[in-house]
């Protein structure tokens, strides 16, 4: 798939438009300085199992794309912990005076099929529930084809990833029955 995107200028400010910066994800981390905040910052959660074993090939795309700390394999992290470590680092970043994390508030989500994800994200009770766009993996994925993002298992090459990102940045946020 072609988004018209041309190396390396384009490219990397596309990328810089979804990139969080490690000192977000990782508590205790520092920011050595204050970084551009992403206009479409986002979480990728990728169960390899599914989807005839895309997962890992998903996987090794996103983390070679994005900062590879805000890509998570779902068989090694629990998305609940995932999402808590993050929302409370943010809380205490904020309460410490940064100044980019507040702009992180409303952190959507990409995931790659893991079961009952948009309860979980709901049972945080954040004041701004994140967006989701769901990946479609797998033969079990309604969620995906109800909301328009296809019924077929993605490409997992770079510009198959890049495609669906920028898909992401471009789609309307809609209401989901909680």
């Amino acid at each position: 798939m072609e988004i018209g995107l041309a190396l390396p200028d384009d490219f990397e400010n596309f990328i810089a438009k979804f990139y969080i910066p490690t000192y977000i994800l990782v508590p205790g981390g520092r920011a050595d300085r204050l970084p551009d905040v992403p206009e479409s910052p986002i979480l990728v959660f990728i169960n390899s199992k599914s989807g005839g074993q895309l997962g890992d090939q998903l996987l090794f795309t996103y983390r070679s794309l994005l900062n590879k700390n805000q890509v998570f394999e779902l068989g090694e992290e629990a998305p609940d912990k995932v999402l808590h470590r993050i929302f409370l680092n943010l809380e205490r970043l904020k309460q410490n005076g940064d100044q980019f994390a507040p702009k992180l508030e409303k952190l959507p989500e990409e995931m790659a099929q893991p079961p009952g994800f948009s309860g979980l994200v709901s049972d945080l009770k954040l004041s701004q529930p994140p967006p989701i766009a769901t990946v479609p993996l797998g033969t079990g994925n309604n969620l995906p084809f109800a909301f328009g993002w296809g019924k077929r298992n993605p490409e997992t090459d770079c510009d198959s990833v890049l495609a669906f990102l920028d898909q992401v940045s471009k789609a309307r946020e809609m209401a989901m029955d909680s």
